[in-house]
């Protein structure tokens, strides 16, 4: 008896202990137990309304190294969660990063790994609304502040990671700069199969044409343990994908059945300010030029 206790007490710390999690209601319930971070009152995913959301002008966001190839060898993982694409961090090859648009000046943050959420219909997967629209896909390119040495290093401070988050919108035809990661699902159509990508790709094809246009809030990961250290720079303009492109998605494994319904349940915006950065000669003519100052801007209603 005692022997059978001991078995199912270490089978119940297993989610704990792998950072086991998943998407139904029932687990996004219990993700607090096993995660405590992900019962804070800075949590994402949100629904973002651009009625409320406060008009400044920011500087636009600047990305440097988007338009060349990724450094390689990327590597595309199905773990269970999501498509993931992972960097190779060569030391002698820098790696694409962001600055400026409301992350703290002076700070660059440097991109760690992309990935996406979707739905198992096409009325459903991202993880934020806009103006009440869930859109069919989201892609979120994880960028980490460089003045921390690693990832889980800068899970320790508040502006440790930018996250921009992408939206993607259906199509009949193809988007031929999706080519490289979708002919490569199959591959990876089982859980925890990694493969080598034997392409290049480029973040700047992944983007929104329009990037002028962004809303962004303080937040955190949407995914355990749920660190609230993002800041989230999210571009209202999607990105289009075809059907027959977001259905080879729907067919990966997460082990138990088919991979979707990804996302996670909207969370409470609670006293979050979400700023928009949507420039015009009114606008402008509204505001000090100290406004592009970040550092005195404030995240939080009193």
């Amino acid at each position: 008896m005692i022997i059978i206790i001991k078995v199912i007490t270490l089978v119940a710390l297993i989610p704990a202990i792998t950072g086991h999690f998943g998407y139904s209601k029932c687990d996004q319930h219990v993700w607090v137990q096993n995660f405590k971070l992900c019962g804070g009152k800075l949590q994402s995913p949100v629904s973002i309304r651009s009625s409320v959301a406060i008009v400044l002008p920011l500087p636009a966001v600047e990305t440097v190294g988007y338009h060349n190839f990724l450094p390689g060898p990327l590597h595309l993982q199905n773990n269970g969660h999501s498509a993931v694409i992972k960097l190779n961090n060569n030391p002698r090859k820098r790696l694409p990063y962001i600055f400026d648009g409301s992350l703290d000046a002076d700070q660059e943050y440097e991109v760690d790994h992309l990935h996406f959420h979707w739905g198992a219909r096409n009325n459903r997967g991202s993880e934020h609304l806009l103006n009440g629209i869930r859109y069919p896909m989201e892609m979120h390119i994880v960028h980490r502040n460089k003045a921390y040495s690693n990832f889980s290093d800068a899970l320790n401070y508040k502006n440790g990671l930018a996250v921009l988050g992408i939206f993607f919108q259906l199509q009949e035809e193809d988007n031929k700069s999706l080519y490289p990661i979708v002919k490569n699902l199959m591959d990876v159509k089982s859980l925890n199969r990694e493969i080598k990508l034997n392409t290049s790709i480029t973040l700047a094809s992944l983007l929104p044409k329009n990037l002028n246009v962004f809303y962004t809030y303080k937040g955190s990961l949407t995914t355990p343990p749920c660190s609230e250290v993002v800041t989230w720079i999210i571009f209202p303009t999607p990105v289009p994908i075809s059907f027959n492109q977001l259905n080879k998605f729907r067919l990966l494994s997460n082990g138990n059945k088919k991979l979707a319904d990804n996302y996670r349940k909207l969370q409470t915006i609670g006293l979050r300010k979400v700023y928009v950065r949507r420039l015009n000669s009114s606008s402008i003519a509204g505001y000090d030029e100290t406004i592009y100052n970040v550092t005195n801007l404030d995240w939080f209603w009193h």
